[in-house]
């Protein structure tokens, strides 16, 4: 397997409190946090769509 390289959020504004994604060649995306960087998940670029339009409608009920 291909070593991912990872790329820190823009939006992370601390070293052990980050979000961290990487691109694999067959276009498959890898989401951790840096805090267990051991766990990741993995999504095609439509799965990814999907959670994070989950995650900013849960943010808009909840504020």
């Amino acid at each position: 397997m291909t070593e991912l390289r990872w790329q820190k959020s823009s939006f992370s504004s601390e070293a052990s409190n980050c979000l961290e994604l990487a691109t694999t060649p067959d276009g498959s995306l890898h989401l951790r946090e840096s805090d267990d960087p051991a766990t990741t998940l993995a999504f095609d670029p439509a799965g990814l769509r999907s959670l994070l339009a989950a995650v900013r409608q849960e943010i808009s009920i909840r504020s």
